[in-house]
């Protein structure tokens, strides 16, 4: 299960790449695990390395400056594409904590909040002023703080998102459906044996 999702701090990494999809997150050569562990090596992998498997220094996240930053400022449409769980655990193994874009595919947001990744989305006026203070200030510092719904931007300036209740509240206790269900064992025992089995009423061969 996931950690409890707590306030921090973190610079951006910017990626203004449009209609990024989940094969470019993770490419399908890389689903035959049910194991997240390895998997930040294969985040953005083809467009990490070069054909023989160099890193290609230039790209966003083999920066050194990039290392244990924690918010991606991404394009429009994050994570459009196939549905895979693998793409949030392959952001989320990497350092990745929060996502700042204009829109999110659904599945994509769905599978991130269910594993430990907040998307949120903000306005095109302050995505571009998001990338404008990127290139003025690279190491200016945003403050993600799920509790009060707010990431406190340079300058002071508060922006306010929206997230299901539901899924707030599962980042917040670091728990997912099953771990939310086996907490309420108790409850589940005792409905179950106030309610007799389930007796089949119909005649025979009918």
């Amino acid at each position: 299960m996931p950690e409890p999702f707590t306030t921090f701090s973190s610079a951006l990494i910017p990626l203004p790449a449009e209609n990024v999809d989940t094969d470019q997150i993770i490419p399908a050569r890389f689903l035959k695990t049910t194991e997240k562990s390895g998997l930040a090596d294969a985040l953005f992998y083809d467009w990490r390395y070069d054909a023989d498997g160099g890193p290609k220094p230039d790209f966003v996240i083999n920066r050194p400056e990039m290392q244990g930053r924690q918010v991606l400022l991404a394009g429009d449409n994050f994570g459009a594409g196939s549905s895979r769980e693998h793409a949030p655990w392959a952001l989320t193994s990497w350092g990745i904590r929060a996502i700042l874009s204009t829109s999110f595919a659904d599945i994509f947001r769905n599978n991130a909040l269910k594993n430990g990744l907040l998307p949120i989305v903000v306005d095109e006026d302050t995505h571009r002023q998001l990338f404008d203070q990127f290139a003025a200030q690279p190491e200016a510092e945003v403050t993600v703080d799920l509790e009060a719904q707010v990431v406190h931007l340079p300058g002071d300036q508060d922006l306010a998102f929206e997230v299901d209740p539901f899924a707030r509240q599962m980042l917040l206790e670091g728990k997912d459906d099953i771990g939310w269900l086996l907490d309420r064992h108790e409850a589940i025992d005792a409905w179950e044996a106030a309610h007799p089995a389930r007796v089949d009423t119909r005649p025979a061969g009918a």
